[in-house]
């Protein structure tokens, strides 16, 4: 009886931390799934950092296609140390030049920027995808952890009812005090699990804050319901979809367009573009602003050096080769995660309707066959008790697979780098 007491105690204790800790929760900011995308285009900082330095990279484009700046001399003289005649010697000369980009060198740079420009612009829409994946992860993960919860708060409830049936029969001598021991320990190996599914809504809870740039204390809950429909999908639209929209694929076919440019531009190197200047003379002691106007020309001579110029044309067609290797790479290394993220999608969803569908109300029904069978003497408390353990097992097993589901309809998403309509699409930096 000493032990009895001990467990009630221990019990009620436990049952009295646990509803003060829900209490505590809610005072929690609520958020819908489409809350938290909204959070995260806003206010995620690597998300912010990527597009602050796409717009670097686009402003590039206008540097790199320029003109070369107009060059602007002169010269005074300061003394003279000889006796000249007027209008002998240049006092003053004031030089105009300009560089005529004939051979469209700066065209070419500005094609290399652009492509520099895309793949900057591709790594915002990485970080965007990783960022939206990880927060519906963390939401998931936080709404599994609630469910897990609110299963483990009835499943508590009903060991209390068949804890208060054995105690009642004990006290008239139907039952033995090893049923009644069995069924308090249950009840307070429910308690304990209670704290590990605690941890990980706080855990949850900081995933989400961190990737909405939240403080990781502040608390957060979920509103709405988070589940997602399911789909199914044609595997060569989204091969289709995936050669043409993930941010690597298209990060590679920007970086072998700027390669083929840097190509272009080795050969025009060989091309001279000329200055063009015009030079403006003042002689000394001469009544006339302006005593002389001549004009000229200068242009570099890259046919006197072969060998370095040969040497860049090479460089820039290995360099072609090389990314055309790695957009190859890409689109085999995409094809391969697309497979992988839709294998994890149809075994997840195969769990979940073998859950749902098959396995709990399965146990369902064993558990209240076998509380019938006892509450008749037909069956021993041993066989009640693991009935109920089994349904309850198999009840949150079939929560972590809806979850894994979710998670992995998300992955998916962001291998795919599309909207494949799956989630509520809130407004980002890329398609503002």
């Amino acid at each position: 009886m000493k032990t009895l007491t001990l467990l009630l105690l221990t019990f009620a204790f436990l049952s009295g931390r646990t509803e003060a800790g829900g209490e505590s929760g809610s005072s929690a900011t609520r958020f819908s799934l489409r809350d938290v995308e909204h959070v995260v285009a806003e206010r995620n900082p690597a998300i912010r950092q990527a597009f602050a330095n796409w717009q670097a990279a686009r402003q590039r484009v206008t540097e790199q296609g320029a003109w070369d700046d107009l060059r602007v001399a002169g010269t005074s003289k300061l003394h003279r140390y000889v006796d000249i005649p007027p209008d002998a010697f240049t006092d003053q000369t004031l030089t105009i030049e300009q560089a005529i980009p004939i051979s469209g060198k700066n065209r070419v740079r500005a094609r290399i920027a652009t492509g520099n420009a895309i793949a900057a612009f591709e790594e915002v829409r990485r970080v965007e995808l990783d960022a939206f994946a990880k927060a519906r992860a963390a939401y998931f993960n936080l709404a599994n952890a609630y469910a897990q919860i609110e299963l483990n708060r009835r499943n508590e409830t009903s060991l209390g009812q068949i804890a208060e049936i054995n105690r009642s029969r004990y006290k008239v001598g139907t039952q033995n005090a090893a049923d009644v021991l069995m069924s308090e320990t249950e009840a307070a190996k429910l308690l304990e699990a209670r704290r590990d599914l605690e941890r990980n809504v706080a855990t949850a809870q900081s995933q989400l804050n961190v990737v909405m740039n939240r403080d990781a204390f502040a608390p957060v809950a979920i509103a709405g319901d988070a589940a997602v429909a399911h789909r199914e999908f044609q595997i060569n639209e989204l091969r289709a979809r995936t050669l043409a929209d993930r941010p690597e694929v298209r990060t590679a076919r920007a970086r072998l367009a700027a390669e083929q440019a840097k190509l272009q531009l080795a050969h025009r190197a060989w091309i001279p573009d000329p200055s063009i200047k015009i030079e403006g003379q003042r002689y000394n002691d001469t009544a006339r602003d302006l005593s002389e106007v001549d004009a000229g020309i200068a242009f570099s001579v890259p046919w006197a050096n072969p060998r370095k110029y040969s040497a860049g044309v090479s460089e820039a067609k290995e360099s072609v080769a090389a990314a055309q290797a790695g957009l190859e790479r890409s689109e085999t290394e995409a094809i391969g995660a697309l497979r992988d993220a839709l294998q994890k999608v149809e075994t997840a969803h195969h769990h979940v309707e073998l859950f749902r569908d098959k396995l709990v109300p399965q146990a369902r029904q064993t558990f209240e066959a076998s509380q019938f069978a006892y509450e008749s003497g037909k069956a021993t408390f041993t066989d009640w008790i693991a009935a109920q353990r089994s349904l309850r097992e198999l009840e949150a097993e079939a929560r972590e697979h809806l979850k894994d589901y979710q998670t992995a309809l998300a992955e998916l998403e962001a291998v795919v780098g599309a909207d494949l309509h799956i989630f509520p699409r809130t407004q980002s930096h890329t398609n503002k």
